[in-house]
């Protein structure tokens, strides 16, 4: 779209000026009149150079921000509340907006619903910020009459998603602070420590074991071939970039993330604890159980859980029961279970897997508080095992020198 700089006259003779993107100047003309406003004129202001997809990403111009997105749905159903119109509602919150992204789209909304679209063919138009699920949503919201209650559940929803993220990042923050505070340190020794070391016992011409020989090999070839060890690792880095890019990748790395010792358990319940909430958020507004399984499935976040639930999605479609394709799918406890059989049985089957979700969402709150005790003993023993190792290859040959200096053979 074009973006058209305009001068018009209201009702009381006050000069209206500013800019918009439109198709085209009849469009603009279109919507000026509509909101009672007399052109006087419009024009095409030039495009400004796009900038590269690499930098947008760096500058996150392109990037609609998590919290703008709940904001923004948060916004819409008090406004929906209040009766506002719909196209009133938008413009208002592009105004108020921080994002300039979102205030792109919201434009482009606003000017959908000028030309006659529904709010949730509006929103499909922009699947990377309003995925499937949130079209959904809003279109079973507008179908039934029920759009504040629709935003009210995808708010929530949004809201557990973001701390569910929050979690699984201090989940995995210590330890890769750790890792990568000792893989510093490990380098710092073989680069500069080691080679003084090495040029002390070259000069004494001392006889050096073997755990001192391959220190000082490792270190030679750290100094004069750091290259390589960069291209490797690069090479290893879009290796793996590109192995996980690909649908059999994803679902292997995927699977692998949920069995890592210690932080799996917390990737798993997570991943269950999304699942469970968006599904009753699914089935709750009336999505049927088919339907509700293929949104939840591309929500999830995991490609091993999306495979179990279209196998699950198949088997109702083939007539099985819920709680007889959950029990076959062997990513739920049997509590889990037990609860599913349950809400099936009395039709509840919203507020069963709400609960669940609510029982991984505490026990995430409490495997995450518990992270550092559980890892700080393996780290500790991973750390005291290599700088053992450093000290006797370094210390070894000098304490040998210093036997044969007070005990010469004669």
């Amino acid at each position: 779209m074009d973006v058209f700089r305009y001068k018009g006259r209201n009702g009381r003779g006050e000069l209206m000026q500013g800019s918009i993107e439109s198709h085209s100047a009849q469009a603009v003309a279109q919507w000026l009149l509509a909101s009672e406003i007399s052109p006087i004129s419009i024009s095409a202001q030039a495009k400004p150079a796009k900038q590269p997809d690499w930098l947008l990403k760096i500058t996150g111009e392109n990037r609609v921000p998590v919290l703008e997105l709940l904001m923004f749905t948060r916004q819409m159903g008090n406004m929906v509340r209040a009766g506002l119109p719909m196209m009133e509602a938008i413009d208002g919150i592009r105004k108020s907006t921080g994002s300039r992204a979102m205030a792109r789209i919201l434009q482009a909304v606003r000017e959908e619903l000028d030309r006659g679209s529904n709010l949730s063919d509006a929103l499909a138009r922009h699947p990377q910020v309003f995925d499937e699920l949130y079209v959904s949503m809003v279109r079973v919201g507008e179908t039934s009459g029920e759009l504040e209650q629709a935003f009210k559940g995808l708010y929530k929803q949004i809201e557990f998603d973001r701390d569910m993220k929050k979690r699984v990042k201090a989940a995995v923050r210590y330890p890769s602070f750790v890792l990568s505070a000792l893989g510093v340190g490990v380098t710092v020794l073989m680069v500069f420590v080691i080679p003084v070391f090495a040029r002390t016992y070259s000069q004494l011409k001392a006889d050096l074991p073997p755990l001192t020989l391959v220190l000082i090999a490792v270190s030679n070839f750290m100094r004069n071939y750091w290259w390589v060890l960069l291209a490797a690792a690069g090479m290893v880095a879009l290796g793996a970039q590109r192995f996980v890019a690909t649908p059999n990748g994803r679902h292997a790395w995927d699977k692998f993330k949920l069995r890592l010792p210690i932080v799996g358990k917390v990737f798993v319940k997570v991943t269950a604890a999304r699942f469970c909430r968006t599904f009753a958020l699914a089935v709750r507004a009336g999505v049927p159980l088919v339907q509700a399984f293929q949104l939840t499935s591309k929500v999830v976040g995991n490609a091993f859980y999306e495979q179990r639930i279209n196998q699950m999605r198949a088997g109702v479609e083939r007539g099985d029961s819920l709680s007889r394709v959950a029990t076959a799918a062997g990513i739920f406890a049997p509590l889990e279970l037990q609860m599913i059989s349950v809400g099936e049985k009395t039709g509840e089957i919203d507020v069963m897997l709400e609960q669940i979700a609510l029982i991984y969402q505490e026990d995430v709150e409490y495997e995450v508080s518990r992270l550092a005790e559980t890892i700080e003993p393996a780290l500790l023993v991973t750390m005291g095992v290599l700088v053992t190792i450093v000290l006797l290859g370094v210390f070894t040959p000098l304490w040998d020198l210093g036997q044969a200096t007070l005990h010469p053979k004669h």
